[in-house]
């Protein structure tokens, strides 16, 4: 996951830091998302804070992602509260889920284990899962699409890259189907 510009893996990784999570908050970031324009050409961009260099997105042909909430930096941070944090970030999730759920129907899921191995063997997939890839966000993505807005798909998910970093939740919107990739 991207580090702020200071390097130190316990600064802020995106601009969500520090912003308690609000179910209403983040589906509404979602659904803005949905509705804004996508890129229609042009290689994956990394955005961020220019003051910062936080997180605040990456757009590239077809696609955009944004982080939708940053949990509590986890340095120095054990069982049982680092599991206390993990269940906490998935219960997030799953309210985010619950809504969209009810705005779209039934999500499905998307692992992201096709993605890491391709990246650890530098083959080439996607722009979209090498985007969460170069981002480390190796979450599985629970999925609707394709929506009324354009035919486009939507995914979210929840990670952390290793230990010490804080809990992640992003959104991506794709103009392309968002289906599990092959082995």
């Amino acid at each position: 996951m991207a580090q702020a510009a200071s390097g130190d893996p316990s600064s802020p990784v995106t601009a969500r830091a520090g912003q308690a999570f609000d179910t209403g908050r983040a589906v509404s970031d979602v659904e803005t998302l949905l509705a804004e324009g996508l890129p229609t050409d042009g290689a994956a961009v990394q955005e961020g804070d220019p003051a910062t260099g936080e997180w605040t997105g990456t757009r590239g042909a077809g696609f955009r992602i944004i982080p939708i909430w940053e949990g509590e930096d986890l340095t120095g941070v054990y069982s049982p509260a680092w599991n206390e944090a993990e269940e906490a970030a998935t219960a997030n999730l799953a309210l985010v889920v619950g809504e969209l759920d009810r705005r779209w129907g039934p999500h499905r899921k998307v692992c992201m284990r096709v993605p890491l191995f391709r990246k650890q063997a530098g083959t080439p997939m996607p722009a979209l899962f090498q985007s969460l890839s170069d981002m480390d966000c190796y979450g599985d993505l629970t999925v609707w699409g394709p929506t009324p807005t354009e035919g486009r798909w939507v995914a979210v998910s929840v990670n952390q890259c290793d230990g010490d970093a804080p809990m992640i939740m992003t959104a991506a919107v794709s103009q392309f189907t968002i289906t599990e990739l092959p082995d």
